[in-house]
């Protein structure tokens, strides 16, 4: 169980913020008004009680309620679909894993490709809207440190979106590396470790109306890396694409009086509405996703 308190959230909002200050980022004004703005958020009555229990979701469960309504808008997709197209693009054609396949994102681009797709999902429920979606691929169900596929089978893996709902990535960087032919390439692209430790984490509502998360893990950086070369690839490229520059135009934020936020029973919040400044100067230019591209040496 995840406990959620939105004046917690917030107040860490304000303190990375203030952090900021530390290395010149913001001057005496902005850091007056955090303080002032710290002080009417304590002090405000609607957010004494506002916090609620949070029911950890293994992913497939999480997976099978966020199917329906997956594929859009999701945001995300913008910042990591140009980076692997890109990557993939200049890869040569052949039998390509899509592992985690969702509802068939990667599979449907792959396959138009030109690629000989194979899809692996743990949610039947995805797995129905991909197989919808991409009839000319084979999707199987299966788990992603345990694929059900032979050896040295694919010229390329692609994995979107997934590995931080695993609580290991050795395991699943050697999968990919008992699947590939020599010479393969892995494609990965994942929420920032950034991301997760801000609670950049799923939401979901279960069938009985309660607030959920899928089940989600901190992998840092240096986990990515070490995971590959245990597993033997070579370290081709990484990219962190960033959210915008705190001086980009921006949408004004929402005003705000009491209750404006409300009823608090409307979960998930948007709770950077509550000091938009705040969250501004925390997470703008801070990085969105992580994607790699790995390879195994060739024969």
């Amino acid at each position: 169980m995840i406990y959620e308190n939105p004046l917690a959230y917030v107040l860490g909002l304000q303190g990375m913020a203030l952090m900021r200050s530390f290395t010149g980022e913001h001057g005496r004004e902005f850091v007056e008004a955090r303080l002032a703005e710290v002080r009417r958020l304590l002090d405000d009555a609607s957010l004494a009680e506002a916090g609620v229990d949070v029911v950890r979701l293994a992913p497939a469960e999480g997976y099978r309620i966020w199917s329906e309504t997956y594929d859009g808008p999701n945001a995300t997709f913008d910042y990591d679909e140009p980076i692997v197209k890109e990557i993939v693009a200049g890869l040569p054609k052949g039998m390509a894993l899509d592992a985690a396949c969702g509802t068939g994102r990667y599979a449907a681009l792959l396959s138009g490709d030109g690629h000989q797709v194979i899809g692996v999902d743990g949610s039947p429920d995805m797995l129905a809207r991909a197989r919808a979606r991409v009839p000319q691929a084979e999707f199987l169900r299966g788990d992603l440190s345990r694929l059900p596929v032979p050896d040295a089978t694919a010229d390329l893996v692609v994995c979107a979106l997934a590995l931080t709902h695993v609580p290991a990535l050795d395991p699943v960087l050697a999968e990919f590396a008992r699947v590939l032919r020599p010479g393969g390439s892995v494609v990965i692209s994942d929420i920032h470790p950034e991301g997760v430790a801000r609670g950049v984490v799923p939401p979901v509502r279960l069938p009985d109306g309660r607030p959920g998360r899928v089940a989600t893990y901190h992998h840092r950086i240096g986990d990515y890396v070490r995971a590959a070369l245990k597993a033997g690839f070579q370290v081709r490229r990484c990219e962190e694409p960033r959210t915008p520059a705190a001086d980009r135009p921006q949408p004004p934020p929402r005003p705000r009086g009491p209750g404006v936020l409300g009823p608090w029973d409307v979960w998930p919040w948007v709770l950077t509405d509550l000091a938009p400044e705040a969250a501004d100067a925390a997470i703008a230019g801070s990085p969105v996703i992580v994607v790699w591209h790995l390879q195994l040496p060739a024969a």
